[in-house]
């Protein structure tokens, strides 16, 4: 699994940059103040106050954690939607601090 950035949480939202090879974004991820329905998103993910995603509180099938499941686009990607999970990054002993993790299957 490739981490394609880090989130540190703030208050009830996180805050973070993405980076690839050929991208590199300060990012916001803020809850959804106009949800209204289950499957809206959680979250609404920020560059600079422009929307490039959102986010879905998700629970794991194997262990019963929750964690947020982010759908980004942006022309810098092209034609296709980026999907990312944020997860416990390795070798970080902070709760506080999470790895945008790359998934490549959706």
């Amino acid at each position: 699994m490739a981490s394609i950035g880090q989130v540190t949480r703030q208050g009830n939202g996180f805050k973070g940059f993405l980076k690839t090879l050929s991208f590199r974004a300060n990012i916001t991820i803020v809850p959804n103040p106009d949800k209204t329905a289950a499957n809206q998103p959680d979250y609404r993910v920020l560059n600079e106050g422009a929307e490039i995603g959102s986010g879905w509180t998700r629970r794991s099938k194997s262990t019963g954690n929750e964690y947020v499941s982010l759908s980004l686009a942006d022309p810098a990607f092209g034609p296709k939607t980026l999907y990312a999970n944020l997860g416990r990054m390795a070798g970080q002993d902070d709760e506080e601090v999470l790895a945008v993790i790359w998934n490549a299957k959706k």
